[in-house]
């Protein structure tokens, strides 16, 4: 498999990537706590998501709005946040296009089960590489080689479930909201390894409408929310929604990991 790297991480996170390279570390916070001995799963809070985790897995098609908001350090060490909105539509097991705005540069993305395309349409560049053939393969070797995490990659796997509960150790639920995303929800905390994820999740219709992530290593505690939207579950799409040509006259550019030498682009 080829190691497609993320060109498309660097033009994705955009301002936001150099704007937290160019700020001071923020002061120190109190320690994470120390969750490691503590296994405490309610089998209602897993009950919820499983209804969730259920209701994703069985769509063939899919498309939402996913406006994720980041929080980091400017230059006095306090929190700026940063917003993307992603359009995201989906077909299994071999099909993904996230359309992305944001405080920096649009981005597009394009999975059809054989390339991964990635272009910034203000600076007309286009990057390109082989793709292993299932969204979850793609998303996977995206991690690995090129550390590129969509913030709803868990809701998007054929098993939503088992990627939530790897390392779960915590799981209870918080009660109900009747005002986040214009839905009765329920609300689960669910403690991992590596994060704490407070997630409200529709009564009626079993779809995540907000999650909120801390992670745990960090220490700022600085949160990390999605809220999803413009929910369609099973639509009929065009046989062409997945298809897409870099226009005349993009550059070329490889995927490469933030930071490599990478050869000078080429007209396309």
């Amino acid at each position: 498999m080829r190691h497609w790297i993320s060109a498309f991480l660097a033009m994705a996170m955009g301002a936001t990537a150099v704007q937290a390279q160019q700020t001071p570390t923020p002061p120190a916070a109190s320690a994470a706590p120390d969750l490691a001995p503590r296994v405490e799963i309610e089998p209602a809070a897993l009950a919820i998501v499983k209804a969730m985790s259920d209701r994703l897995a069985g769509a063939k098609t899919m498309s939402f709005t996913a406006l994720a908001t980041y929080e980091s350090p400017d230059r006095t060490g306090l929190p700026l946040a940063y917003t993307t909105l992603s359009e995201v539509t989906l077909q299994r097991p071999d099909r993904l296009k996230v359309i992305t705005l944001g405080d920096g540069p649009r981005t597009e993305f394009y999975y059809d089960g054989k390339t991964v395309q990635a272009f910034e349409p203000a600076a007309n560049l286009v990057a390109k590489a082989d793709a292993p053939p299932t969204i979850d393969a793609m998303l996977h070797a995206a991690f690995q080689h090129a550390a590129i995490y969509f913030p709803f990659t868990d809701l998007v796997v054929a098993d939503p479930l088992k990627a939530i509960a790897e390392n779960l150790r915590i799981a209870f639920v918080v009660g109900q909201s009747q005002v986040v995303g214009g839905v009765p929800t329920d609300i689960v905390v669910l403690v991992g390894k590596f994060a704490h994820v407070q997630l409200w999740i529709g009564r009626d219709d079993k779809l995540p409408r907000m999650a909120q992530a801390i992670f745990l290593e960090d220490p700022a505690h600085y949160r990390h929310t999605v809220r999803l939207s413009d929910w369609k579950i099973d639509p009929v799409l065009p046989a062409d929604a997945f298809a897409w040509k870099a226009p005349a006259g993009a550059v070329r550019i490889p995927f490469a990991p933030p930071g490599a030498r990478v050869p000078a682009p080429a007209k396309k």
